[in-house]
């Protein structure tokens, strides 16, 4: 009778588990079929409004299908995101919207690399040309969101509140003693004095020619930002370096004395300045709309010429990927799709991303070279254009990139990881195999180091595909290959110097690159298209459930160290050779 009580139990607990999982995915259906075949209304903006920027939130490369984000359901929904095509765009509406008559901006930390914050700035110093007013306030700004705020017209601060300005940083996290601890050796091949991708295995610190090129680009990073908020506040550049230095403005009352900020107010008195300038009663409640809800008034275009712009983030790694990477087979099916159609006439390929792969790099190359002979391809570099990400960019007629962009980067790498003291001395785990060749179990083998011909053959093989990166990049920018192979050893330039050394044509925008296109296609009246275009939220959902789940769990467990562990995980689990940038560059 205890045995049929258990079963019983046991059968009804399956079916209560059944039915309530069937009812969670009808709900997960049914607000996918909601958001899919429901018409998208643009948020109301009534008269005498103030949109409202905090930028507090994620902020990727172009936006994305979300069905879930409004909703708390954990791993999908909640989290907001915007991408920076739609950020601009709504700047760009809300200067000619008569329903728009000023911007409340609202920063504290802002997680983006000093690319996508210059072209988001310049979005907002076009904005101020309308004549409506730009106020920003925070209780607390970080280097980066200061940056952003200092376009303002006026710049305030909570009296409590700190201002953080002390300079520019770039740390790197260095693995090589706790890998030793492990018995882990990391045999690494590669090509370039400053191919540093894989130091963080191999020392404890910077070599000197990493520390020589991280020092270039980040004093080069921080001109443009000295020169950003001179010219915003009216101030000495020479002025801010040495208070930077000093670490002079820490608080309220230090970023009023240098000039910083033109106030320190508490929220009611910032909120009263807003009414005086929209002309509203102060018992009177301030209308305003939210960048993530504002969808603005622009105008499509009805013209049959077309100009795309392809965008492509992330990692580039083999076969399709998805829509967080750059998959070299789905990134070249887009391009054969533009090459083809004959309404498209021109592309703007929009980069960011720091390499992977160096087959589906030469994979996207091959296209990107066969579709500038039919078409303009002009490229447009974000945050990063790096390694592959430079790679892909080298056959375009045109390369754009903002100061701040890193880039370069031309090297390669391949990296085998050698498990003997973990397996043998750590954990007792042998391994032994037979093989039919020499060379059979080259790089299967776990528990045994690379002999000198092994290692001899792969970095033939790295030797190869270096040469080729070399002339391709060559090749594209009609240099020789000696002077792209002493720019190139895997060094990292800024945009700013990269533009003097020939490895960008111009510093600019992705609006400038999209003028650009147009002029070099020979086309005034035209229409621009985003690809690829938003992934079907059904198949988005049932392609990456496991990803998803997978990168929510680890980063509630152990928060913002998840993206070290996800650089050691892509760098050992990457196979080929790669062709990337030196770890995850971050800038403070």
């Amino acid at each position: 009778m205890g045995f049929l009580k258990q079963v019983l139990a046991t059968f009804i607990g399956v079916c209560i588990a059944a039915v309530v999982l069937f009812v969670i995915m009808l709900i997960f259906i049914g607000v996918l079929i909601q958001q899919t075949t429901s018409p998208q209304k643009a948020a109301a903006v009534p008269a005498n409004s103030v949109l409202y920027i905090s930028l507090n939130h994620a902020i990727v490369e172009k936006t994305e299908n979300n069905p879930f984000e409004e909703l708390n359901i954990p791993i999908y929904g909640g989290e907001r995101s915007i991408g920076l095509n739609d950020i601009l765009r709504r700047i760009q509406s809300a200067k000619t919207d008569d329903n728009i008559k000023g911007i409340y901006l609202n920063p504290t930390t802002v997680g983006v690399g000093f690319a996508t914050l210059k072209a988001i700035r310049d979005a907002l110093a076009d904005f101020k040309e309308s004549k409506k007013f730009i106020v920003a306030y925070s209780d607390a700004y970080s280097q980066k969101a200061y940056y952003l705020a200092s376009v303002a017209d006026s710049v305030y601060l909570n009296p409590q509140g700190s201002l953080d300005f002390r300079g520019l940083s770039s740390s790197v996290v260095f693995l090589k003693d706790a890998l030793d601890k492990l018995g882990v050796d990391m045999q690494v091949i590669k090509v370039g004095t400053y191919k540093s991708a894989v130091e963080p295995f191999l020392r404890n610190d910077m070599s000197p020619e990493n520390r020589e090129q991280v020092t270039s680009y980040l004093q080069s990073i921080y001109e443009n930002f000295l020169l950003g908020i001179a010219d915003g506040r009216k101030l000495e550049k020479d002025s801010l370096r040495t208070l930077a230095d000093a670490y002079l403005i820490r608080n309220a009352e230090d970023a009023l004395k240098y000039r910083f900020i033109d106030k320190a107010l508490y929220k009611d008195q910032l909120l009263s300045e807003l009414k005086r300038r929209l002309a509203v009663d102060e018992d009177k409640d301030i209308s305003a709309v939210s960048l993530l809800s504002y969808t603005g008034g622009l105008e499509t275009s009805s013209a049959k010429d077309r100009i795309a712009v392809l965008y492509a983030y992330g990692e580039i790694v083999d076969g399709e990927g998805n829509f967080s990477n750059i998959g070299g087979d789905r990134i070249s099916r887009e391009l054969r799709k533009l090459r083809r159609d004959k309404d498209v006439k021109a592309v703007v390929f929009r980069i960011n991303s720091p390499g992977g792969s160096a087959l589906a790099s030469d994979i996207i190359w091959r296209e990107v070279e066969l579709t500038r002979r039919e078409k303009p391809v002009i490229v447009s570099m974000g945050d990063y254009a790096a390694s592959g990400g430079y790679y892909i960019a080298a056959a375009a007629d045109s390369i754009f990139a903002e100061p701040t962009t890193l880039t370069g980067s031309i090297g390669v790498f391949g990296i085998v990881p050698n498990f003997k003291g973990l397996l043998n001395n750590k954990l007792g785990i042998h391994v032994d195999e037979v093989s039919t060749g020499k060379f059979s179990s080259l790089m299967t083998d776990p528990d045994r180091p690379l002999t000198a011909e092994e290692r001899a053959l792969i970095q033939t093989e790295v030797d190869r595909v270096y040469a080729t990166f070399v002339a391709r990049v060559a090749d594209g920018r009609q240099l020789s290959t000696a002077g792209v192979d002493s720019i190139g050893q895997g060094r990292v330039w800024s945009g700013a110097q990269a533009v003097s050394i020939g490895l960008v044509d111009r510093l600019g925008n992705l609006q400038e690159a999209i003028l650009a296109a147009a002029t070099k296609a020979d086309i005034t009246n035209y229409k621009v298209v985003e690809l690829p275009e938003k992934e079907d939220p059904f198949a988005q959902l049932f392609s990456t459930s496991k990803d998803k789940i997978k990168s929510w769990i680890l980063k509630d467990k152990i928060g913002e160290y998840e993206k070290y562990l996800i650089d050691v995980k892509q760098l050992l689990t990457n196979t080929g050779i790669q062709a990337r940038i030196p770890y995850t560059v971050e800038i403070y």
